[in-house]
């Protein structure tokens, strides 16, 4: 139920990564103003996360889970609506709370249900589950703004039909999450929670989400303006060459994350780091749809090998009074990154050129690839280290 919860909740996810840069830009945004739609999404999730990761170990995971996803049907509300920058922006903020919660609270239900031994496959299928929504929302999407579009309707009022129609599937979403997803939180867990939840490995795990997460979130905001300027594509064209890379995240995750319960978190972590440096170095040079697509594609595979060992690995340096609380902070530095990355990355665009984000992620990612393989320790069971 929590697979199907997430499914439903995330029809809209793979439109707005298309349509929120060109929207904006159709209202007049800057590429600075177009990163702060990314941002804004952030700043809640940072605020709230290491207070949160410690009300999860309290006082349990589902009603912050349904919040979540309440969240997001608000959300997609106050995206109908948004007619300005300043809705957008505002929208994407209101966005932020239902990511605040709900990502949270299914990561701590994951970890609290998921054996040592298949945890990174069922982070994997959790992702799957996402994606898939993602990518039938997002053929949806495109159907029904194709349809508007021949009906003679302006951007602003196919809009408001778009997201009109996602509220719908927010609240099957937020239907689902209340009928079937019970509560998870161990009983051990009416007991003081620990004082501290870190550890050397989980602060060296932070920084170098930091890093690689907001350098990640530099380029992304970017992408489809970038598309646009340097190969004149009509978003939709953009959408056709992103399919096989949404196919793969859709179908994958669960057989990568298969990948780090057998060889272990790190080897996983610096492949889809590695993987994802070299497509941020190539897209640059890219002059062809079909070389968008295959570096699309590439990236996609580095993101869906890294993302469930990653994930893997928080929960096993992590004790069961201290789950949610250590997935807090580890999210906190991910989105603080996410913050400030598409902010730096729309200056970097509008003054130091179109490549000159895609280079620099590259070479911090390169960098992250490095850290996880000299600064990680591999565990065993989440408790005992492997010297």
């Amino acid at each position: 139920m929590l697979w199907q919860a997430i499914y439903w909740v995330s029809f809209p996810f793979g439109i707005l990564t298309f349509v929120l840069p060109v929207y904006g830009k159709d209202l007049g945004a800057s590429a600075l103003e177009i990163g702060g739609f990314y941002s804004a999404m952030f700043v809640v999730p940072v605020i709230v996360r290491p207070f949160l990761g410690r009300a999860l170990d309290r006082w349990g995971r589902r009603p912050f889970l349904l919040l979540g996803l309440a969240g997001y049907a608000l959300a997609m509300i106050v995206f109908s609506f948004a007619s300005t920058v300043a809705l957008l922006t505002a929208a994407r903020f209101v966005q932020g709370l239902g990511t605040a919660f709900l990502w949270l609270s299914a990561t701590t239900i994951v970890a609290d249900l998921a054996e040592d031994r298949n945890r990174g496959q069922e982070f994997g299928s959790i992702d799957e589950a996402a994606n898939r929504g993602g990518i039938i929302g997002t053929v949806l999407g495109f159907t029904a703004i194709g349809f508007l579009s021949a009906m003679g309707l302006h951007w602003e009022q196919m809009w408001l039909y778009l997201f009109a129609f996602y509220t719908l599937f927010a609240l099957i979403g937020l239907w689902r999450g209340w009928k079937g997803v019970p509560e998870t939180r161990p009983a051990a867990l009416h007991i003081a929670v620990e004082k501290r939840p870190f550890s050397g490995q989980l602060l060296a795990l932070m920084g170098i989400v930091l890093f690689t997460g907001a350098s990640s979130a530099m380029v992304w905001p970017l992408l489809v303006v970038f598309l646009q300027d340097v190969l004149q594509a009509e978003f939709w064209v953009i959408g056709i060459a992103y399919l096989p890379a949404a196919l793969l995240s859709a179908f994958l995750p669960s057989h990568t994350g298969r990948i780090s319960d057998r060889l272990g978190r790190k080897t996983p972590m610096i492949a889809g780091l590695l993987i994802s440096a070299l497509a941020s170095a190539l897209l640059p040079h890219l002059r062809s749809v079909l070389v968008l697509t295959i570096l699309w594609a590439l990236e996609s595979i580095g993101v869906i090998v890294a993302a469930p060992a990653e994930r893997a690995f928080v929960a096993d340096i992590a004790g069961e009074d201290a789950r949610g609380a250590s997935y807090g902070w580890y999210t906190f530095a991910y989105f603080l990154g996410a913050v400030l990355g598409p902010l730096a990355g729309g200056w970097l665009y509008d003054n130091l050129g179109h490549a000159a984000p895609f280079y620099l992620n590259a070479g911090v990612l390169l960098l992250g690839g490095m850290l996880v393989l000299t600064v990680l320790r591999e565990t065993n069971s989440g408790n005992q280290v492997i010297r």
